[in-house]
């Protein structure tokens, strides 16, 4: 069975997307071999994400390129998992398939993270399930269900927006590199493994 990662491109001031999820400044993000994009989503046989992310790409369909509207800028298919505690508001998007079926398309799931990551994994088989939710890898984290990590850096300060962690008291997780990608230097690929978790300190 393939690895759980997390992958996401952010500003240098550490946000996945803007406010209101806008993700028009991905067009400063340095360009990438080709090649990683291909051998990335080839490495994907799911991938899960968010209720937010979701509405956002709807709202933006008419403004967003083909490198944001689509995953891996359209280099990827297949099933794409969206955990909500609405489904029913899904039911008229003509992506949405009935579970189990081969795909491509939207499942809509509303069950915990633990649960939602265990239905992913195994429609992924032996390919990746890819986290694309900053607040489901948060909840993925703190159960130590993320495998990889898959950083990228657009050379751009957004000052506002989703944080790539936000955990208000804090936490501390640390991170062992893997890999860097030749051919992404420029935009500092990289590919990091968990180390460890840690709790912040008593206070005094």
């Amino acid at each position: 069975m393939g690895k759980v990662a997390w992958g996401f491109t952010c500003s240098i001031d550490g946000f996945i997307a803007g406010p209101d999820h806008d993700m028009s400044w991905l067009s400063t993000a340095e360009d990438i071999d080709s090649d990683i994009t291909v051998r990335l989503a080839e490495a994907v046989g799911a991938i899960l994400s968010g209720r937010r992310g979701y509405d956002a790409a709807l709202a933006q369909r008419g403004v967003r390129d083909d490198l944001t509207s689509e995953a891996y800028g359209g280099a990827w298919t297949g099933i794409e998992f969206v955990l909500t505690h609405r489904p029913e508001e899904l039911a008229n998007d003509p992506r949405v398939i009935t579970p189990g079926s081969p795909g491509p398309g939207l499942v809509p799931l509303t069950c915990d993270i633990a649960e939602a990551i265990r239905i992913g994994k195994q429609a992924a088989g032996e390919k990746d399930l890819q986290i694309i939710s900053a607040d489901l890898a948060r909840q993925a984290l703190e159960l130590d269900l993320i495998d990889e990590l898959q950083v990228f850096v657009a050379p751009v300060f957004l000052g506002d927006g989703v944080r790539i962690f936000d955990v208000p008291g804090g936490r501390r997780y640390e991170w062992e590199l893997v890999d860097i990608y030749p051919g992404a230097e420029r935009s500092f690929g990289r590919t990091y493994r968990p180390k460890h978790a840690q709790s912040p300190a008593p206070a005094d």
